[in-house]
C-alpha cells in the first residue's frame, strides 16, 4: 500500500499542530496512491515507538486534490484506482409511521460518522454517540405525531430495522448494532411507568429542563455540569411511580430500580428532542455524550506480563524493557481511535498496571512514550487522537471519508503518582492535558532559532493495514 507525503517546512517558535487524516474509501480492496518520496534530515530507531516531531505546529489544511482525477468518461480507471461504494435505495418494512425524509439529514451525519469501514474504529467516540443521538431525535420525531414519547415493540421492531437499512443504504455500516451494543427495545422507553407527553409534563418541571438543556456549553457541562443533572432529577420525578409500586427487594438502588431510572433518562431525552430544533437536539446529545466517553479508557487491556518481567527494578533505558513495552502498545494501537483525554486516562491505567506489577521506574520517560503512542497508528508513524469535544466524519466525493485529529504527538504520556487510579480527575481546576514541552525540555534548539522540518502524510486507506493483521 502506498502513502502519499507531503514535506513542510513552517518556521517559529510557538508552534501547534493539527493532522488532517484523508481516508479513501474503496470497495473495501482498492486503492490507489500519489507517492511523494520525502527528505527526511536523520535517520530513524526501531527501538522507538514513534519518533516525536519537535515541535507542535498551527493547523494543516491539506487538499483532496492531492488524488489524481481521471475525467475523461468511458476509459477504465487505471488499477487499483480508488472505487467507492454506491448509495441505493433501502427496502424498508412499510410499517414504520414515521417519514424519514424529515430525517434525512441526522441520517446523512449518522451514516457518515458510521461508515462501513471506519464504524469499529471510530465507535466509541464518534458512531454511537452519533447513532444514540439519531435514536433519541427519532423518538422525539415520533412524538410529534403522536402523544407518545417512545415506542410500542412492534413498532419499534420495524422502524429499528428501517434506520438501519436506510443508513447502511447510506454507506454505513449494517453492524452498527452490534458495535454499539444497541436493540430495538431502545425505542420503547422500557420499564419507565411515564412514557406519554401529557403524564411527562405533569409530573417534571420542563421550564427547568428546557432551560437547562437548550443550549449546552460544551467547555463547562462535563466538569460543571447543568443539563445532566436536570435530566437526572427528570428522572427521578417520572420513575417515582416505579419505586412506590416495587416490592422491598427492589427497593430504591436495586437492579430493578435502576434499570427503570436509566428507561426514564431516555424518555427525558424523547421529550427534549421534541421541543428542541433537530441540530439543536444532537449539538447537545452529542456533548453529553462525551462527556461520558471521556471518562473512560476504551481500550482492552491484557495482562502486561512479559513488560512487567522486563522492566520490574529498571534505572535507566533498557532495549528488552522498551522493546517489550513497545511491541505490548503496538497491540493497543490496533484497537480504535481515542479522544486526547482518553489517551490520559488509558496511560494512566497501563502505568498503574506495571506500578502494581513491581515496575516503579517510569518506562514512559525511558522509552520515550507519547499519549498518541495510546491510539490507532498509520503505518507505525503516526498516531491520531481525536479531540475530546464531539467529532464527525466528512465524506467527499473524490477522496472518501476524512477526520481531524488533535495530534498532541509529543507530549509524553503522564507517568501515574500511585498505583491508584482512582483520584484522576480531568476537571480538578488544576487538572488540564499535559503542559506542552518546551524545546528545552525536548532537547532539540530547532525550534527556537530555526526552521523545522516534518512530513504531513495523507493516508489512503490506512485501516486495512490493521485488518492485515
Amino acid at each position: 500500500m502506498d502513502r502519499v507525503t507531503i514535506v513542510t517546512r513552517i518556521k517559529g517558535f510557538l508552534c501547534h499542530r493539527f493532522l488532517f487524516f484523508t481516508i479513501c474509501l474503496s470497495s473495501f480492496q482498492d486503492v490507489v496512491a500519489l507517492e511523494v518520496i520525502p527528505e527526511l534530515n536523520h535517520p530513524s530507531s526501531f527501538s522507538e515507538l514513534a519518533t516525536p516531531p519537535s515541535a507542535l505546529f498551527q493547523p494543516i489544511e491539506i487538499s483532496p486534490a492531492v488524488i489524481p482525477h481521471f475525467p475523461f468518461n468511458g476509459e477504465p480507471l487505471p488499477p487499483m484506482y480508488p472505487t467507492f461504494p454506491a448509495t441505493y435505495a433501502p427496502v424498508l418494512t412499510g410499517k414504520c409511521p414515521v417519514n424519514f425524509s424529515a430525517l434525512s439529514d441526522i441520517m446523512d451525519r449518522t451514516a457518515s460518522d458510521c461508515s462501513q469501514p471506519l464504524a469499529a474504529f471510530v465507535g466509541n467516540v464518534v458512531c454511537c454517540p452519533q447513532f444514540s443521538s439519531l435514536l433519541r431525535i427519532f423518538r422525539g420525531y415520533y412524538s410529534s405525531t403522536s402523544d407518545k414519547l417512545v415506542l410500542k415493540n412492534g413498532t419499534a421492531n420495524d422502524c429499528f430495522s428501517d434506520i438501519i437499512s436506510i443508513l447502511a443504504s447510506r454507506r454505513a455500516n449494517s453492524s452498527i448494532p452490534t458495535i454499539c451494543s444497541v436493540k430495538p427495545s431502545n425505542l420503547t422507553g422500557g420499564s419507565c411507568p411515564v412514557k406519554d407527553v401529557t403524564a411527562f409534563q405533569k409530573l417534571v418541571n420542563t421550564s427547568k429542563l428546557l432551560e437547562a438543556c437548550s443550549s449546552v456549553d460544551p467547555l463547562k457541562e462535563c466538569c460543571r455540569p447543568i443539563c445532566q443533572p436536570a435530566i437526572m432529577e427528570a428522572a427521578l420525578q417520572i420513575s417515582a411511580g416505579q419505586a412506590l409500586t416495587s416490592d422491598n427487594k427492589n427497593m430504591v438502588g436495586g437492579p430493578n430500580r435502576m434499570d427503570a431510572l436509566n428507561d426514564c433518562k431516555e424518555v427525558v431525552y424523547s421529550w427534549l428532542s421534541w421541543k428542541l430544533p433537530l441540530d439543536d437536539a444532537n449539538t447537545a446529545f452529542r456533548i453529553l455524550s462525551a462527556c461520558k466517553v471521556n471518562k473512560v479508557c476504551p481500550l482492552d487491556f491484557k495482562q502486561p506480563d512479559e513488560v512487567i518481567v522486563a522492566c520490574r527494578n529498571l534505572a535507566a533505558p533498557s532495549p528488552s524493557c522498551c522493546s517489550s513495552l513497545n511491541t505490548y502498545i503496538a497491540g493497543l494501537q490496533k484497537q480504535m481511535l481515542i479522544t486526547n483525554r482518553q489517551a490520559i486516562i488509558c496511560a494512566t491505567l497501563f502505568g498503574s498496571m506495571l506500578q502494581k506489577g513491581g515496575v516503579l521506574a517510569n518506562v514512559y520517560d525511558l522509552c520515550d512514550v507519547d499519549l498518541k503512542d495510546f491510539s490507532l497508528q498509520a503505518f507505525g508513524q503516526e498516531g491520531c487522537l481525536l479531540r475530546s469535544l464531539p467529532a464527525d466524519l466528512v465524506y467527499y466525493n473524490s477522496t472518501g471519508f476524512s477526520f481531524t485529529c488533535d495530534l498532541s504527538d509529543n507530549i509524553a504520556a503522564p507517568w501515574p503518582s500511585s498505583s491508584s487510579v482512582t483520584s484522576l480527575s480531568l476537571c480538578a481546576p488544576e487538572m488540564s492535558l499535559p503542559a506542552l514541552p518546551t524545546s528545552e525540555t525536548l532537547g532539540n534548539p530547532g525550534c527556537r532559532t530555526g526552521s523545522v522540518d516534518f512530513i504531513v502524510p495523507v493516508f489512503s486507506f490506512f485501516i486495512f493495514s490493521l485488518l492485515l493483521y
